[in-house]
């Protein structure tokens, strides 16, 4: 077990640090093809879209025919995605194209992208599912999170060194290249995995009531999550008073802690043998809720970072215990689809959370994070008052 859930974390931190890749240099790579500022976040959105949307797709097809055949195919489609991808970027900038065919098939190749990486994460939990007992979940969950988060961390990193060095479209290969190590990987170190779904099994609904509180969860958290992304450069600027270059870095050295925070965090989690995941995610919540109010008490650049490393925290403690009482929530033959599901409304808060924060945020500075405070509130509080409705791990049956 060891082994499989090791080549399972390499596979998610190489598939992360590439998607992670492209965010640092899309801006740049926007201003020297000529094409405008909104062009960039349709680009970056699209693949939140494609999460979204098929993210239950991937996790249903691992049910049906297996967990290692479909990351598989998700890594190579993934690598072949951003392929194309740098390939059309490093030509375009060359050779002069039209903006409107150009930003097509930017469109279509990051889209496709999308496509692909959406079945890495819900497929890598389901795996981690498969092979853990319902009471070490939350800490498997947990690591399967600080691969993520490692993967946060080194692909911008990553880019920004190859970028300084090289140009712009070299960081996009490298990205390209690391899927395909990480299929090298999982091919040599993942056993073969057997389907699981029985074909006469009712399918897990999208809003089935078994998992509908992890789901609620999962968007309320992911929502904070864009909130502190979203609003964390406008806060330096008008808050703090930065001018632009230092409001850059400031939320830069922000974002930055917030990755090391959340391998610290769910690193120590992973350590534990048994967690009760319901207790965690109940803390978790209401220390993310702290340091989201902290942020507009500490006007200050020590403030800042300081409630968002909290913050981290936090959200670290939640995540994986989310994805542990999900799976948790349903059999083993459906491990795949409640991942997916999971992971589509990861998606979908990624998709519209960003013009609601915007929207608030130019309503008053502190709203989003005020709002964000009051989610993360009523979650642990509505955890609290439902826990007869969720399953406690000697509930459910172990999964082999």
């Amino acid at each position: 077990m060891k082994s499989s859930s090791a080549s399972i974390h390499l596979f998610n931190m190489l598939c992360m640090t590439a998607m992670m890749v492209f965010v640092p240099v899309i801006g740049p790579l926007i201003r020297e093809l000529g094409l405008a500022e909104w062009h960039g976040g349709l680009i970056v959105t699209i693949s939140g879209v494609f999460w979204m949307l098929l993210a239950r797709f991937w996790g249903r097809r691992s049910d049906r025919f297996g967990r290692k055949p479909i990351l598989l195919l998700a890594g190579i489609g993934f690598s072949l995605s951003y392929l194309l991808l740098a390939g059309l970027l490093d030509y375009a900038l060359k050779t002069p194209l039209s903006l409107f065919a150009l930003l097509l098939m930017m469109i279509l190749f990051r889209g496709l992208m999308g496509v692909f990486f959406a079945g890495v994460p819900p497929v890598c939990a389901a795996q981690i599912a498969d092979t853990h007992p319902p009471d070490e979940r939350a800490p498997a969950m947990a690591k399967l999170g600080a691969s993520g988060a490692l993967g946060m961390v080194f692909g911008p990193l990553l880019a920004g060194v190859l970028a300084q060095y090289t140009d712009l479209v070299m960081p996009l290969y490298l990205a390209a290249v690391l899927p395909l190590l990480a299929v090298g990987l999982l091919a040599w170190m993942l056993p073969g995995t057997t389907p699981v779904e029985n074909q006469q099994s009712p399918r897990v609904k999208l809003m089935d009531h078994r998992i509908r509180l992890p789901l609620l969860a999962m968007f309320l958290a992911m929502g904070s999550v864009i909130i502190s992304q979203m609003t964390v450069g406008f806060y330096a600027l008008d808050r703090l008073h930065l001018d632009a270059l230092q409001a850059a870095r400031m939320a830069g050295l922000a974002m930055t802690g917030v990755g090391v925070t959340l391998i610290l965090v769910q690193v120590v989690l992973s350590k534990a043998k048994q967690v009760n995941s319901l207790k965690v995610l109940l803390w978790g919540a209401l220390l993310a809720c702290g340091g989201f109010l902290l942020v507009t008490l500490w006007i200050s650049q020590a403030g800042l970072l300081v409630s968002y490393c909290i913050m981290a925290a936090g959200l670290g403690l939640v995540f994986p215990s989310v994805q542990a009482l999900t799976a948790n929530s349903v059999e083993s033959h459906e491990q795949g689809t409640a991942a997916g599901t999971l992971a589509a409304v990861q998606g979908l808060a990624m998709v519209i959370m960003p013009l609601i924060c915007t929207l608030f945020y130019e309503i008053n500075p502190i709203l989003p994070y005020l709002i964000a405070a009051a989610l993360l509130l009523l979650l642990s509080i509505g955890f609290a008052v439902y826990r007869p409705l969720v399953k406690q791990p000697d509930e459910v049956p172990v999964n082999s």
